[in-house]
């Protein structure tokens, strides 16, 4: 069979059967089993020997836990080349359990109107199912092959993090399917620190004695005012160093008559700058140390502040001229596409892989307004994804 009509075969009833099923499957964040349980039976079913497919330990290690790690699949060579690595993510954003797939006219939507579809990143799963199915299916060779789906990329990049490398087999480059058009090489993103933050005052009747105590919210309100007004919150520009914060999750109180005694605070410094990153983590700090000086009650006693920094991973960017970019865009532009190349402001499980000194670049699979009720996943696009995996694991 020629290599054209290979290329043709290849955006298949399978692959988008493959994908449709996977979308449907809850697995949110550290509830990922269905969907490998889903990936293994396919798996076997389709001839590939138990021997090579394992999972990891990764759940147990990251901070939420889960009920099942990272899926791997390790395949030996047809011939001696070096080893390359394909990945993806199991997990969905909460909003997508319930996800009902239905296409019209090459777009899929969840049914349900009040979902997200899940395409981010069942389209990626899907694509290296799809591969590992069609080399068995027509005895391709191809070199020694890895392919991980990894859990819990959407809390903090955690299954990449926490994964048991030495069951990857050392591979050289690696691929990442994750986003929108398969012709956007994605070459850098952007590293993150993710901050807790327990604000501690002290409780008196609101109306009665409000003086005696100290407002845990009032600590809180201060110090994020002084971050917005001196620039650090948001979209943070210092000259020529760039970066973001952001406090997205704020819970405590207890009643509207009780001085707000604790409140627990979820943060966030992004930045492609390590130390700019540390800059602003060290805004924040101080901004809540500040405020935590200035709130205080009518026996001058005030707040506390606990800060608890993990580092959800480091910045990258490769060269264009990595060995594993112009694999990427020979297959890309082999199937006629005009490949771009982009620096993502996000993070994604190429930072890991990128940090382990395994060149990653990522390259989407059809998706289009993750997170989102409104997501979509393009059936023409995902099939070019389908294309440009073939291409990277067998050419």
């Amino acid at each position: 069979m020629s290599r054209t009509r290979h290329k043709k075969d290849l955006g298949s009833k399978k692959a988008v059967d493959l994908v449709m099923k996977l979308m449907a499957i809850p697995g949110k964040s550290g509830e990922e089993k269905q969907v490998v349980d889903f990936i293994a039976k396919e798996l076997c079913r389709s001839g590939v020997p138990r021997s090579v497919i394992a999972t990891d330990s990764a759940h147990k290690k990251t901070a939420i836990g889960g009920n099942t790690g990272n899926l791997v699949v390790k395949l030996p060579g047809t011939s001696r080349q070096p080893r390359r690595m394909f990945t993806a993510h199991l997990d969905t954003v909460p909003a997508c359990i319930g996800s009902k797939p239905v296409m019209r006219r090459g777009i899929v939507r969840s049914a349900d109107p009040s979902t997200g579809l899940g395409a981010d990143d069942r389209s990626g799963c899907a694509v290296l199912l799809h591969t590992v199915l069609e080399i068995y299916r027509r005895k391709a060779p191809h070199p020694p092959l890895t392919f991980c789906w990894f859990v819990q990329e959407e809390v903090g990049v955690q299954g990449s993090k926490t994964a048991t490398r030495r069951l990857w087999g050392a591979p050289k480059m690696a691929f990442n399917f994750d986003g929108g058009s398969p012709a956007k090489l994605t070459i850098g993103a952007t590293g993150c620190y993710r901050i807790n933050i327990e604000v501690t005052g002290l409780a008196s009747h609101a109306a009665v004695a409000p003086n005696k105590g100290i407002s845990a919210v009032a600590i809180a309100a201060m110090a994020i005012a002084d971050l917005q007004k001196n620039g650090w919150h948001g979209a943070v520009k210092k000259g020529k160093k760039l970066g973001t914060s952001n406090v997205g999750v704020i819970r405590g109180g207890t009643a509207t008559n009780v001085v707000a005694e604790q409140l627990f605070i979820e943060a966030e410094a992004r930045s492609h700058d390590a130390e700019f990153r540390q800059r602003i983590l060290k805004e924040i700090k101080a901004a809540f140390n500040r405020a935590r000086n200035r709130i205080c009650n009518d026996g001058g006693k005030c707040g506390k502040v606990k800060f608890d920094v993990t580092f959800s991973y480091d910045s990258y960017l490769l060269d264009k001229n990595e060995e594993v970019v112009s694999y990427a865009e020979s297959a890309i532009e082999g199937l006629g596409l005009k490949s771009s190349l982009a620096v993502a402001d996000g993070g994604l499980d190429a930072n890991w892989l990128n940090h382990y000194k395994i060149p990653t670049v990522s390259l989407g699979a059809g998706q289009a307004y993750p997170h989102t009720v409104k997501e979509i996943l393009n059936i023409h696009r995902f099939n070019e994804a389908c294309k440009i995996a073939w291409e990277l694991a067998t050419g």
